[in-house]
């Protein structure tokens, strides 16, 4: 069963409260999600699996689909890390280069999808 869309009033508060200090853990994960939404909506497709765990993860960019078992191309982050690419407090080369981007496989790059628009956040 597919989960709820995260409506964009919900989910742009959760992102400013999550970038602000003391966000709870609900709102973070709110927050989480909708940015990998906004992802999965940018880029729609089944050849990379975006994982923020314990959050969320998402499918997403054209291209050949894998339908059992790990996909060959695996992006994983952490809530802190993921908030800053999506919302541009951070570029994806200096994510990477600072190991706080996990990325296997070939087509493993978000490089140029992030920011994403996040009502006058980025």
């Amino acid at each position: 069963m597919a989960r709820a869309k995260i409506q964009d009033a919900d989910g742009e508060s959760a992102v400013r409260a999550a970038l602000g200090d003391g966000a709870d853990r609900n709102t973070t994960a709110t927050a989480v999600r909708y940015l990998l939404q906004l992802l999965a909506e940018r880029a729609p497709g089944n050849t990379v699996e975006v994982r923020v765990p314990p959050f969320g993860a998402v499918q997403c960019i054209p291209g050949p689909r894998h339908t059992r078992g790990t996909p060959p191309n695996v992006i994983e982050t952490d809530a802190p890390t993921w908030l800053a690419l999506a919302t541009g407090g951070s570029t994806w080369a200096q994510a990477v280069a600072a190991g706080k981007v996990h990325a296997s496989g070939q087509r493993a790059d978000l490089e140029g999808l992030l920011p994403l628009r996040v009502g006058g956040i980025s």
